[in-house]
Formats: structure tokens, sequence, C-alpha cells
């Protein structure tokens, strides 16, 4: 509900590179976490719990925007292999990482590169001339 508040007053592509941020601050509060640190390892759960799943709820709404009319299969088909690619990259980068390191620190600091990544990507794209050209019609903010 706060994604979608935040969204409505600020548009969907700036609450989203606002998760992100906050995604980017909880990665690096869940790396600067001390070893048996019980009210740190709940804050850092809650400062997940907090954007997990907004930020993927305004995602999707983000990119039904951009699909065509008639056309939402083949679009929602990309877009799940893209959001299934990452449920098993984000593992694999972990993985590798951390049995590179020998430590789950620098693991976990490795996952910065898809909120950098997908922040950038998102960052770029115009938006409301990508909705236009969908065809469909362009809301107050974006």
């Amino acid at each position: 509900m706060l994604h979608g508040r935040a969204a409505a007053r600020f548009g969907a592509k700036r609450t989203v590179l606002a998760s992100l941020v906050v995604w980017t601050v909880v990665v690096a509060c869940a790396f600067a976490l001390a070893p048996g640190d019980p009210v740190g390892f709940l804050l850092v759960g809650a400062g997940i719990g907090l954007v997990l799943g907004g930020t993927l709820a305004l995602t999707r709404s983000l990119f039904s925007q951009l699909v065509p009319a008639g056309r939402e299969a083949e679009y929602y088909a990309l877009y799940e292999v893209g959001e299934r690619g990452t449920s098993w990259l984000g593992p694999l980068l972990f993985a590798a990482v951390a049995d590179a390191t020998g430590s789950f620190r620098p693991a976990i600091i490795s996952l910065l590169v898809f909120f950098v990544l997908g922040g950038a990507g998102l960052a770029i794209v115009p938006l409301r001339r990508a909705i236009r050209a969908a065809g469909n019609p362009e809301p107050a903010k974006v």
C-alpha cells in the first residue's frame, strides 16, 4: 500500500527507483550486520519486507502500461522469463562469490549489481513515449 501511495504522488518510475535505493541500503545493512545480532537481523528482514512486495507489484503495474492491447500473453511471458531469470541468477552469483571469497559478506554486496543495473535500465527508458507507442493512455504521473 505504501508503494501505491508513493506512486500516486511521485509516479511509478520514481517510486521503483527509490525502492531500488532502499534495497541498496538494506543490502549494505546486511553486509554490515554483526554476527549473532538478532535485532539487526530483524531490522534487515523488516527492510526487505518493506520493499519486496511493493516493488514487485509496482513493476508489474508499470510494465502493464507498456503492453499493447491484444499482446498481453507474449509480453507477460517475456516478463516472467526475466523475473524467473533473476530467481536463479541472484543465487548463482551469490554462491559463486561466496565460493570464490570464502565469505558471505562479499556475496551479499555482489547482489547490488542487479539493483544498479535494473535502476540504470529503468532510468534511461522513456516511459511516456513507450506508453504512447503501446497505444495506452498516458497516466498523469509515470
